[in-house]
């Protein structure tokens, strides 16, 4: 009887050992992203570290610090007014030495359909609140997809999304990575957008009141206080073992925290 092999999706070989700093951009610096931004700090010293280039990280974000983003978000009173993500990027540089960069813009194409400058990356990872920007950018990431032998061409999108206490983290190729021969695995060269494969999802996860919270009590109401911070450690724990094990057999999960449930999404 012939045993059914374990589907495998092996890492980009250019992020394993490149030559420059891995390009990330990350797009959002809310209650997800603002803590993703934090756990990027420390898989960049984990890296270098270890011999490995590390990460350039772009943040992109055109919203300002408020007050009732404090706490439940990484900001302080002093940064209140602050573009959240100068605000954030400016935090990291100092803390780690680096030269990360912010952008106070959305990412997304103007009125005219021209995208952003500065998109051109290896890893996208969007923690934003709305299908429509992960839609957009969807159609950004296949534009670039087309600009063939660069550097920083778009390899991966992972993308963070919740309610108030669920949510899911889903890793995607942008095409097809290249997979070596394996006599022990299957292995998988493509991951679906999830703007392609769980886009009912996407429009369901959409709150129906999307107006800026007042308060850090009313934005306690719409989002429990430590969804992000969990997501934001599991979803870049896989990100790591993209970079350390060079492959992995999940995809993403989904996480319920109210009743402290996850459930793996395999690659295939």
């Amino acid at each position: 009887m012939k045993t059914e092999k374990t589907k495998m999706h092996f890492t980009d070989p250019y992020l394993i050992s490149p030559t420059n700093p891995i390009t990330i951009n990350l797009i959002g610096a809310g209650g997800t992203g603002s803590k993703v931004l934090t756990a990027l700090m420390e898989m960049n010293h984990s890296l270098t570290a270890l011999g490995h280039a590390g990460l350039s990280v772009r943040l992109w974000d055109d919203d300002r610090v408020t007050s009732a983003n404090l706490g439940r978000q990484r900001f302080a009173q002093s940064e209140v007014g602050l573009y959240k993500s100068v605000a954030l990027i400016n935090r990291a540089n100092r803390f780690m030495g680096t030269a990360w960069k912010a952008e106070t813009v959305k990412f997304e194409k103007d009125n005219f359909g021209k995208q952003p400058k500065n998109t051109q990356g290896s890893i996208y990872i969007s923690c934003t609140d709305s299908a429509r920007s992960r839609f957009e950018i969807a159609e950004i990431l296949n534009l670039l997809s087309n600009r063939r032998h660069h550097r920083d061409m778009p390899k991966y999108w992972m993308d963070f999304g919740n309610s108030n206490s669920t949510g899911q983290v889903l890793l995607s190729t942008v095409g097809e990575i290249p997979q070596p021969n394996s006599e022990k695995f299957e292995t998988v060269e493509s991951l679906p957008f999830v703007t392609e494969e769980f886009a009912e999802l996407l429009k369901e996860s959409e709150t129906a009141d999307d107006t800026p919270s007042c308060s850090v009590a009313e934005a306690l109401e719409k989002q429990d206080l430590y969804i992000n911070s969990a997501l934001a450690q599991m979803g870049c724990s896989l990100l790591w073992n993209l970079f350390r094990q060079g492959m992995t057999a999940n995809r993403g999960f989904f996480l319920n925290l109210k009743d402290f449930r996850t459930m793996p999404i395999p690659v295939a």
